[in-house]
């Protein structure tokens, strides 16, 4: 379904924007930091879909504000769309208590800015989203706002409700757990590749003992197909298991298989298509030059933001 603010903005001309009108004042705003917003909403979320209804959510609500009494659209857009992923976490959780097997975030295929902006394209990251997945709400959203888009505490606590030192208590606690559970040391774009594509070789050959190379002896394989495509439904931990079921695993498919490489979440990756069909996407986490995480999702509800470039912005 076409959203209203979607609609709003097609049919919006430069000329009206320009004309000063306080609906189109509101729609240009919007506009502007629609990315933004959206980029909000994806983090505290892990979830495009619903980062969207948070977005229809907002301009909704933003529709009906009077202009005057704000003084930064920004930082007024943020708050409102904020509050509207906390509530939509509640029900992603509930969610997820009955989801078939593990919950992976949704993966985007993202424009080659993201990359650009290293601190930005860690903060999306798959691995870096499923150590989000591990704070309370209200720690998410804190940690967010504040790492990776630099909100002021007084802001932050206007769009979570909490007082600045309360905040701040949070932020602290939330950076600490965050640091605990991120990988170890910075990879490099290059290092990525050169991983992906040492693992790509090693299956389409069939070289167990090369995809054992790259891949940590405690790697954890994690699989999401939402109970509609077949998937791990418990985390594979160990190199050997890993291997060896990630080989036999396509050996057995009786479809033409082809692996290509992608910007997903502002790292490369692996797309895996069925007869020429997208059916996983694969992302890895690295520590010390090894493969330690592998994470494919399968579900196809979770698979429509990889048929067009997501821009992503701070």
């Amino acid at each position: 379904m076409k959203s209203e603010y979607g609609e709003r903005a097609r049919n919006t001309t430069a000329g009206r924007l320009a004309g000063g009108g306080r609906t189109d004042r509101a729609t240009e705003a919007f506009i502007a930091h629609r990315n933004l917003l959206f980029t909000v909403a994806y983090e505290m979320l892990g979830s495009a879909v619903d980062a969207e209804d948070v977005l229809q959510e907002t301009w909704l609500r933003w529709s009906g504000v009077d202009l005057g009494t704000v003084h930064d659209p920004r930082a007024y857009l943020i708050r409102i769309t904020t509050r509207q992923a906390l509530d939509r976490l509640r029900t992603l959780g509930r969610r997820k208590e009955s989801y078939v097997g593990s919950w992976l975030p949704e993966p985007l295929l993202t424009t080659p800015d993201v990359a650009d902006d290293v601190e930005l394209a860690d903060s999306v990251s798959m691995a870096m989203m499923l150590v989000l997945e591990t704070l309370t709400p209200t720690e998410r959203a804190v940690f967010v706002l504040r790492e990776v888009f630099a909100l002021g505490y007084d802001e932050i606590a206007e769009a979570v409700g909490k007082s600045q030192a309360a905040v701040r208590q949070i932020a602290h606690r939330a950076r600490a757990h965050v640091a605990a559970r991120r990988p170890r040391g910075a990879v490099s774009p290059a290092e990525t590749q050169e991983a992906l594509d040492a693992f790509r070789r090693a299956l389409e050959t069939g070289d167990l003992q090369s995809l054992l190379d790259i891949l940590a002896p405690d790697v954890v394989l994690l699989g999401d197909g939402g109970g509609v495509k077949q998937a791990v439904l418990r985390p594979v931990v160990g190199a050997d298991k890993v291997g060896r079921l990630l080989i036999g695993g396509l050996s057995r498919i009786a479809a033409t298989v082809s692996l290509r490489s992608a910007q997903v979440n502002g790292h490369p990756a692996l797309l895996v298509q069925l007869d020429g069909v997208l059916d996983s996407v694969v992302t890895v986490r690295m520590d010390d030059g090894l493969i330690t995480g592998l994470y494919s999702v399968r579900n196809p509800a979770k698979l429509s933001h990889m048929q067009r470039e997501t821009a992503l912005r701070r």
